[in-house]
């Protein structure tokens, strides 16, 4: 898979999205990087850790967020791509669910759009995406967590998602599918997506794990925001296991290091015995 100018060999290894969330109010690190100088040196610190692309988000999407205007989602992160692809080689990701703001993300040197809603929130965001040959990560989201059988409903939403995208000529070698762990599901549901990713194999795309930090970690361990990179740690395990091409993340040093190692337990093998 091409993602701007680097090749990502995804049915291999399990590659890191460094999050950068330029917000005042992401539920983990808002107000942190917000400021442009602020954000280049976390982008600095995370391509010097081992991050593989970065992701840029202008808008925090946490449960029971504020939604803020196309326009000042494209104030916050459009200097702050343009900064980044003109002092670093690395491939960058705009997190957006608006046609608006990703047209102007990708005219400011975006490579990948990553879509919170998989193409349904906004039905410009297939064609532009097309239009602009820029792959694209489509997670999985409902506004409601109701479900008849979990996993088969969530992939049918998945197959939906596939489906538009066919319909406006996506090609499917641009394409990451995004279970979408704390989007419109319960703490039960996100447990089990995480347990069965190998079953997302199915729809032919490679996947994205993004759960660092987030809420089920939390309820699980009974942990602050501060103290989840543990569990998250044990997600990414779980990632690579199941042959996940991507996981977002904010420690990259930390999970680049467990990436390897379940890779090595997952694969040594096989090269002593020339499998």
């Amino acid at each position: 898979m091409i993602i701007g100018n680097k090749t990502f060999e995804v049915e291999k290894h399990t590659y890191l999205m460094g999050i950068l969330n330029v917000t005042p109010d992401s539920f983990s690190d808002g107000g942190k990087f917000n400021r442009p100088d602020l954000a280049l040196a976390h982008v600095e610190e995370m391509i010097r850790e081992g991050a593989d692309l970065i992701d840029i988000g202008g808008e925090s999407t946490r449960p029971g967020h504020q939604q803020i205007s196309e326009e000042e989602e494209i104030q916050r992160t459009i200097p702050v791509i343009e900064l980044i692809k003109s002092r670093f080689d690395i491939p960058v990701s705009l997190d957006t669910y608006k046609s608006k703001v990703a047209k102007a993300g990708l005219e400011a040197g975006a490579d990948l759009i990553n879509d919170i809603w998989g193409l349904k929130y906004d039905r410009e965001m297939a064609r532009l995406i097309r239009e602009s040959g820029a792959a694209c990560c489509l997670m999985h989201n409902r506004n409601q967590a109701d479900y008849e059988n979990f996993m088969e409903d969530l992939k049918e939403d998945l197959r939906e998602t596939l489906a538009i995208a066919e319909t406006e000529g996506i090609f499917a070698d641009k394409i990451i599918l995004d279970p979408g762990v704390g989007f419109g599901k319960t703490y039960e549901n996100n447990l089990e997506v995480i347990c069965k990713l190998g079953e997302l194999q199915e729809l032919g795309c490679p996947l994205l794990l993004g759960t660092s930090r987030k809420s089920v970690i939390g309820l699980t361990l009974d942990l602050p925001v501060t103290e989840r990179i543990e569990g998250t740690l044990v997600t990414t395990v779980q990632a690579v296991m199941n042959r996940c091409a991507f996981v977002r993340v904010h420690e990259i040093r930390e999970n680049k290091r467990a990436i390897q190692m379940a890779e090595a337990i997952r694969d040594g093998w096989r090269f002593e015995h020339n499998l």
